[in-house]
């Protein structure tokens, strides 16, 4: 692609997630779009097929801003608790000027078939960053994994932050002030129940979960990052 068709398509996605972040997703149509980017819809439509392509450009600009705010916060040598605390928070703040939003982006990436869902094979680098950003924090905190399960956690923590993005997609209360609370109380039982994975009662069941996660992210599933 040629700079200048480079630049065009960087307009088209700014403009769309301004408008989806302003006037809602409803009400942006391709050819406001094209028309507050100043391109023709014939152009608009040569890079993007529809709006909803346009979502799983969101999905990726979320994720790359999400590891520009967590990593430089994360602390070396801090619990897991505080670092985990840090990096699903800091996905909030990114997430928050699209909580509007958040009901179409739904409607459009749950199905698993659509390239903007998390678990698509178009999604896959948006998908690496968000494990990798969950590797990091492991990384940072003091707190040891469980040998069995160190290859599997990172991905079962950012299952864990999808389902916290769920709630916070419909928590209505000032702020998604709920979804901060549920984050507060979640990492301290995610970092207690890794503390006791450790233990030789619980590796029967660790050994579950490991099991099951090599199924979940296999080669022939979709969750592969």
């Amino acid at each position: 692609m040629s700079s200048r068709g480079i630049e065009t398509r960087e307009k088209l996605v700014e403009t769309a997630l301004r408008l989806f972040r302003d006037e809602g997703f409803a009400a942006t149509t391709m050819r406001k779009i094209a028309t507050e980017a100043e391109v023709s819809l014939g152009n608009a439509y040569y890079y993007f097929a529809s709006k909803d392509e346009l979502v799983h450009e969101l999905y990726l600009v979320i994720q790359r801003d999400h590891r520009e705010r967590a990593l430089p916060l994360l602390r070396q040598g801090g619990s897991l608790a505080e670092n985990l605390a840090i990096v699903l928070h800091t996905g909030l703040d990114v997430m928050g000027p699209y909580h509007g939003f958040g009901g179409a982006f739904l409607h459009v990436a749950l199905p698993t078939a659509s390239p903007s869902s998390p678990f698509s094979a178009e999604s896959s680098d948006a998908r690496s960053m968000a494990v990798e950003l969950m590797r990091e924090a492991l990384a940072a905190s003091k707190q040891k994994t469980p040998a069995s399960l160190e290859t599997q956690l990172p991905t079962l923590l950012w299952l864990s932050y999808l389902g916290v993005t769920l709630h916070w997609v419909t928590d209505s209360s000032p702020g998604q002030t709920r979804t901060r609370s549920l984050v507060d109380g979640l990492v301290p039982i995610i970092a207690k129940t890794l503390a006791l994975a450790r233990l030789p009662v619980a590796r029967g069941l660790v050994g579950d979960v490991a099991a099951l996660m090599t199924k979940v992210v296999s080669p022939e599933g979709n969750t592969k990052s």
